[in-house]
């Protein structure tokens, strides 16, 4: 086949409604040309990180009006609103795996023309981990503390499955699909980079992973170990076997 083209065609004229109105002329050459390419995979490598970009775009600005909509209690907008941040957040999950077709040689061939960049260094990533806690401020104002509530009452002594019990499980989902792409992504180094190496910040690979163990809402989670030691203090720790074995 011809491959110039094919690589014509999918740049487009730029000129049909659909492309100008979707920009698709300037979208199309955010990438580098097909003949400046180090390799067959280097295309797929900033498609995914430029998508990347783009979905945590529409996070952050959704997790804006999510803001807004607690601050009103509005629960109906705040959980729609939610569902598609947890939709756009397991797309960005599921894609990571295309970079997994890649080889580690294949990989270090990009990596050369990477400078000293990071994934640390995404605007979307970084906007990301300074929206979470104004999210939990509102919550905790508007749902908790203007009810005289807190996480213990809505998930356990006064649980009633209520409208504050809804959002905090959206924000335990938040929290927990943020957890799953870090490690996703950290999956992804040691696949191709290995366990042992440094970044390209000169870092070890390891102290990335501590930014997995950050929860975004601790007592969200702190709170079903409690209830669980709490219940296993009541009824005991060890049981009779269903099947009346000991």
């Amino acid at each position: 086949m011809n491959r110039e083209q094919f690589y014509a065609a999918m740049s487009g004229e730029g000129t049909l409604d659909y492309e100008l109105y979707l920009n698709t002329k300037t979208l199309l050459s955010c990438q580098s040309k097909f003949e400046d390419l180090c390799n067959g995979d280097e295309l797929q490598f900033q498609l995914v990180h430029q998508i990347e970009e783009l979905w945590m775009k529409l996070i952050a600005y959704t997790l804006l009006d999510i803001d807004e909509f607690l601050q009103h209690e509005n629960t109906n907008r705040v959980v729609t609103l939610f569902r598609r941040v947890h939709m756009a957040q397991r797309l960005m999950i599921r894609q990571v795996a295309l970079l997994e077709t890649m080889s580690p040689k294949e990989y270090q061939e990009i990596r050369k023309r990477l400078g000293n960049g990071s994934g640390q260094e995404s605007p979307g990533f970084r906007v990301l981990l300074t929206l979470y806690q104004p999210i939990w401020n509102s919550f905790k104002e508007n749902y908790l503390d203007k009810h005289g509530l807190n996480v213990k009452k809505i998930y356990d002594s006064e649980y009633s499955h209520d409208d504050a019990y809804v959002v905090a499980e959206a924000l335990a989902e938040f929290d927990e699909l943020f957890q799953k792409f870090r490690y996703e992504h950290m999956q992804l180094i040691h696949r191709t980079i290995g366990f042992g190496s440094n970044s390209l910040k000169g870092r070890p690979v390891e102290i990335l992973e501590e930014g997995m163990r950050h929860k975004f809402y601790p007592e969200l989670w702190e709170i079903r170990s409690h209830m669980t030691d709490a219940w296993g203090a009541e009824y005991g720790m060890k049981r009779d076997s269903l099947g009346g074995l000991h």
